[in-house]
């Protein structure tokens, strides 16, 4: 079985008004990401327009499953855009991503 991608997903506020009130489910939603090994980074697009995440090793279903999770989308604050990357070449620190 093919290595799985790395993903880039970018979250674009839809409706900021409502960030406030899923801030904390949405961080503990990235922390348990990060914690389970399938994020590698997350952070602000600028300026202030949303958010990205780099994930590795969960199949494209599976992440589409899991972004319908993130109260973010759940609640219509973000809509989400997943842009594969099959890597082929890389720097010796992200050879993982070519294994």
């Amino acid at each position: 079985m093919p290595t799985p991608s790395l993903y880039v997903v970018t979250l674009r506020f839809a409706d900021k008004s409502k960030a406030s009130a899923h801030l904390a489910d949405h961080n503990a939603w990235l922390q348990r990401g990060f914690e389970d090994g399938a994020f590698l980074l997350s952070g602000g697009l600028q300026p202030n327009a949303g958010g990205a995440i780099f994930v590795h090793g969960l199949a494209r279903a599976a992440l589409e499953a899991r972004l319908k999770e993130d109260p973010f989308v759940a609640h219509g604050v973000v809509t989400t855009e997943i842009t594969e990357i099959a890597a082929s070449r890389t720097d010796p620190r992200l050879a993982f991503l070519t294994a």
